[in-house]
């Protein structure tokens, strides 16, 4: 890295040598990573397990947030049970979550502030959940980033959500399909990344829902921060601006 740093300074042939490798655009996961909505999704789901005869731990469903229902519901319930029950749970917890949660649900700081650096820098920006449609348009008003966005895709879009890629690829595509190696997802989960990976997608991982530095290095995050603000104060040093960057959070 310290090479890399020194030849960009010092060689004529910098400037364009950066050029080719410059990131073109930056695709963010939502819940855990722009807004602190974890730990009101895992208590909703464990609600309404619980209305439905089914008693599992906080903590458990906690770690399957940042998935789909389509992904979750399978870790928990029979196929029977997915069969005869699957829409209904789900449906429960989408309306008991707007209903009781959704209005709790803050943006974690500087999310618009990082917004408009990375647009600052010509990147083009698109939201990727696993959350439905219509709590993703609320997020997208909680963070006040609705006139800073070129794409979003949600469940909704796609047959699978995270870990599968389709939600990045559904994004991609939306942004106009740049080559994959000028593009960075983040998010703040081991399913992000794994998405990411198979979408061809590197991912910048952010501490703030409660996965560790080493977990998401594992999933193969080439860089963490603790926050969006971390990631802010660290911009220029970051993936964002030297690919090669392997940066940890402080």
């Amino acid at each position: 890295m310290f090479i890399a740093q020194q030849q960009k300074r010092e060689l004529p042939w910098a400037p364009s040598f950066y050029t080719s490798f410059m990131i073109e655009a930056v695709i963010f996961d939502v819940d855990g990573t722009l807004v602190d909505s974890v730990d009101l999704h895992a208590e909703a789901w464990q609600r309404a397990f619980r209305k439905f005869g089914k008693h599992v731990s906080f903590g458990a469903i906690r770690r399957q947030i940042g998935k789909g229902s389509d992904q979750l519901l399978p870790v928990f319930f029979s196929k029977k049970e997915l069969k005869d029950l699957g829409e209904e749970i789900d449906n429960y917890r989408g309306d008991l979550f707007k209903k009781e949660y959704l209005p709790r649900v803050k943006a974690f700081p500087k999310v618009r502030e990082l917004f408009e650096r990375i647009l600052q820098d010509h990147k083009q920006i698109a939201l990727a959940s696993s959350a439905k449609p219509d709590e993703l348009k609320t997020y997208r008003e909680i963070c006040n980033v609705d006139d800073l966005i070129q794409g979003e895709t949600s469940s909704g879009n796609v047959e699978k959500s995270k870990p599968c890629p389709d939600i990045f690829e559904a994004a991609l595509e939306q942004l106009g399909n740049p080559p994959a190696n000028k593009v960075i997802v983040i998010g703040d989960t081991a399913y992000d990344a794994t998405a990411a990976e198979q979408a061809t997608l590197s991912t910048i991982g952010l501490l703030c829902s409660g996965w560790t530095e080493d977990e998401l290095s594992r999933a193969g995050c080439i860089a963490t921060y603790r926050d969006p603000a971390d990631l802010l104060a660290r911009y220029k040093e970051s993936p964002l601006v030297q690919p090669s960057a392997q940066i940890s959070s402080a």
